[in-house]
């Protein structure tokens, strides 16, 4: 499980720990149980443009 994910467009880092609750994703939520058609909250990127 990745404690933390970067968005390569914009440098927006997910942090499992923490979740994004105003995206619905609850705190603790693995970055591989977060669907497929995630966008990065901040430019829209999808999920495949983190690393």
């Amino acid at each position: 499980m990745a404690d933390e994910m970067r968005c390569t467009v914009c440098g927006f880092k997910y942090y499992s720990e923490d979740g994004l609750e105003r995206e619905g994703i609850a705190p603790g939520t693995a970055w591989e149980d977060i669907p497929k058609d995630f966008k990065c909250p901040l430019c829209g990127a999808g999920k495949n443009l983190f690393r």
